[in-house]
């Protein structure tokens, strides 16, 4: 109680009695006789958490910014500050778990308020809030750590909800007492099915429980401060952020590369960490075995260390966890992509390593398609990323490192060899350098204009930027018939390279809609607008300043680039791209810019989807991968789990037997062994459906030209 007096007496020196103050005043925060009350020793860890005046520096210049530089030049009022209440309110408690129907209601107060206070109020309010979602989660974790001191029944009928994102805010604390006892009857029943005894699982959780409950406790000024700015910012668009200095120093670092780990970014969602992109030349794209959306739940040092549980934990612990020494061995525990809670869980040991920039680089393959006695040879070319080294650049080197003179290396190689069609390969592609995106289609397209780029200041002012060709003079680089493969990951640079090939009819897009991220962004280090020998520093702010729009006027935000043919993806567009994203700029046009695009491919893509279509149908491994997106999306459209140990334990072993089936029914069409085992597949026994679909499908364009080719007739439709 002294700290909490302590507390107010500060917040009262600054003119506001408010905080702790009106947490104790609030009729709902009271404790029920079915809900565990926080300890004495909750209380007195509880840690002074107040805006700093550089915090309200901080607000009122990222308010300015937004106003005058985003592309929308958005009015920061009430009309933003009810969207970033409601951002602010998800942030927290996204799976509503914690908060009550009347702390959401009492934080109501704030609606139209928390413009005025960004701009040049205290920010009060905003620590209020985040300590009553603080004091909500020590009361469920103290309730769930009472459930666990006795075995809870396995055996009853009970279905567990575990998305609650669009379920009513429970009324009272009876009501989260339930929720809750379902969510520790999971948590241990996960555990459980691993064939841990009641011993195990109650160490394991209630260690779980605390730690989450320590971590709530070392929350810092900064913290409360960044999530919230960071709502702030999110609530103009998703792409605009705001990181504070540490987290700004951690993506300095992630940007060099400088630093040894395995080469995935990371993120967390509700209590995991979620695995968000797999960083080309690292350890972990080396190794293959861990995917995007997948969540870690323990992390172990070494090959035969013990596991330490990290669900719950801050981003920045379990970051430091998995780092290490080169070379050293780091094991971890995840629940794959699209699993429900309680599915088996993946052990993957990873060598820890810097990420090779030249694994970055473009490589280039041939694969060899036998049609009708004739071996065809189709050259890939894999470009992950829009790279060019500046620093080479700018030193006057000449022979600097970049995409485009990669690829271009890389197609002389595959013509000399030969090839009788091109895969360009921008699966995963999250993009790069806007210089790169433009050249590379400019060794596929004549001359002509590329994309259109507008920026703030040209919104309703002037008409957009035409960026062309920036080597008008050079040869086209390839001639031949030429296939893109993208997918739902392919973004930014990837979509306008895709988009300038569609748009000139120079090519056929093949597999997914793309990611449809048309805005371009551009990072302040707020340290510079400061005049401050303050430490601890005022971190940085990435802003949405402009938007690309293709040669046609359509822009590429939130729509992509959809293909021309499409094939079947294990990425669920309902919940991965730019319109999954809640607040993202919407799709619109500008004027259609002058370009001379190739004769029209429509009656060729008519052919091409036939062929594909018809050979699909007696492809084991094209329907074995439609059946692999069926089985994914029935789990993924599940929203409860039984809390029943025989109905999981048979629902998991019917998975992994429908899974083995599957691939056995794939090998027998295709004259292999079966296996008796998943565990026995290899890597290489992991078809690339898509890859060897789009082989096909430019064979296809390969023997139309040659038929046109051979009879005389016009073959400008194949190039």
């Amino acid at each position: 109680m002294e700290k909490i007096l302590t507390i107010l007496e500060q917040r009262r020196t600054r003119g506001l009695a408010i905080g702790l103050l009106a947490l104790l005043s609030l009729p709902a925060l009271s404790n029920s006789d079915n809900s565990a009350a926080d300890t004495p020793s909750d209380v007195d860890e509880i840690e002074l958490l107040f805006p700093e005046q550089r915090h309200e520096n901080i607000a009122e210049l990222v308010a300015q910014f937004i106003q005058k530089s985003h592309y929308n030049q958005v009015a920061v009022d009430d009309q933003l500050s009810s969207k970033v209440l409601d951002f602010y309110i998800k942030n927290l408690d996204r799976n509503r778990m914690y908060l009550l129907a009347s702390d959401v209601e009492y934080f109501e107060r704030y609606r139209y308020q928390l413009d005025d206070i960004v701009k040049s109020k205290p920010l009060d309010p905003v620590y209020e809030m985040f300590e009553v979602y603080q004091t909500r989660v020590r009361e469920r974790l103290n309730f769930a750590l009472s459930e666990l001191e006795s075995e809870p029944d396995f055996s009853g009928n009970e279905e567990y909800r575990f998305d609650r994102t669009e379920e009513p805010w429970a009324a009272d604390t009876q009501e989260l007492d339930a929720i809750w006892r379902g969510r520790v009857v999971n948590d241990a029943l996960s555990l459980v099915l691993e064939d841990e005894p009641w011993e195990k699982v109650q160490e394991v959780l209630s260690k779980r429980y605390r730690g989450f409950i320590k971590r709530l406790n070392q929350v810092n000024n900064d913290d409360v401060f960044e999530r919230f700015m960071n709502m702030f910012a999110h609530a103009v668009d998703p792409h605009s952020s705001y990181l504070s200095p540490r987290n700004a120093e951690e993506y300095r670092m992630a940007m060099s590369l400088s630093y040894v780990g395995i080469g995935a970014t990371l993120q967390t969602e509700d209590d995991f960490v979620r695995i968000v992109n797999i960083i080309r030349g690292g350890p972990a794209d080396f190794d293959g075995k861990l995917k995007r959306d997948d969540r870690i739940t323990a992390v172990s040092q070494g090959t035969d260390g013990e596991f330490t549980d990290v669900i719950g934990w801050r981003l920045d612990d379990v970051v430091d966890l998995i780092r290490g020494p080169k070379e050293s061995v780091v094991r971890l525990q995840v629940i794959p992509a699209n699993s429900v809670p309680g599915s088996p869980k993946e052990i993957i040991e990873l060598t820890r390593g810097a990420v090779k920039l030249e694994e970055q680089a473009a490589k280039s393959d041939v694969i060899k398609v036998p049609r009708e006695g004739r071996e065809w040879s189709i050259g890939v070319i894999e470009v992950p990323g829009f790279y060019r080294d500046y620093r080479a650049l700018n030193s006057g080197d000449t022979d600097f490192t970049s995409v485009t003179k990669d690829v271009k290396r890389l197609i002389g190689e595959l013509e000399e060899q030969g090839i009788d069609g091109l895969v360009i390969d921008m699966r995963g592609n999250g993009g790069g350098h806007l210089t790169e995106a433009t050249a590379l289609s400019g060794l596929f397209i004549d001359n002509g204009p590329i994309v259109q780029l507008r920026n703030s200041i040209d919104v309703d002012r002037s008409p957009p930027q035409r960026l062309d060709d920036p080597d008008p003079v050079s040869r086209v680089a390839y001639n031949g018939p030429l296939a893109v493969l993208v997918d739902r990951f392919s973004a930014s640079a990837s979509e306008i390279f895709a988009g300038a090939i569609q748009d000139y009819a120079r090519g056929v897009i093949i597999g997914q809609q793309t990611f449809g991220k048309g805005t371009v962004q551009n990072l302040y280090s707020l340290d510079q607008y400061f005049r401050s020998e303050d430490e601890k520093g005022f971190g940085q702010l990435t802003l949405t300043i402009g938007k690309y729009y293709r040669v046609t006027g359509a822009s590429t935000q939130h729509r992509g680039v959809y293909p021309d043919i499409s094939l079947p993806s294990n990425i669920d567009t309902e919940i991965v791209g730019e319109s999954a994203r809640e607040n993202a700029l919407p799709w619109d046009t500008v004027k259609t810019t002058r370009f001379s695009a190739g004769a029209p491919l429509g009656t060729t893509i008519e052919s091409l989807t036939a062929n594909h279509v018809e050979r699909s149908k007696y492809d084991p491994n094209y329907q074995y991968q439609m059946d692999r997106i069926q089985a994914s999306k029935e789990i993924r459209d599940q929203k409860t789990v039984s809390l029943n140990v025989e109905t999981r334990r048979t629902k998991r072993e019917q998975q992994l037997a429908d899974a083995l089936k599957r691939e056995n029914e794939r090998r027998t069409a295709l004259h292999l062994e079966p296996i008796e085992s998943l565990d026995d597949i290899d890597d290489e026994d992991v078809p690339d459906v898509q890859l060897d679909q789009a082989a096909k499908i430019v064979t296809d364009m390969a023997t139309l030209l040659e038929i046109n080719t051979t009879t005389g007739q016009t073959a400008q439709v194949l190039r």
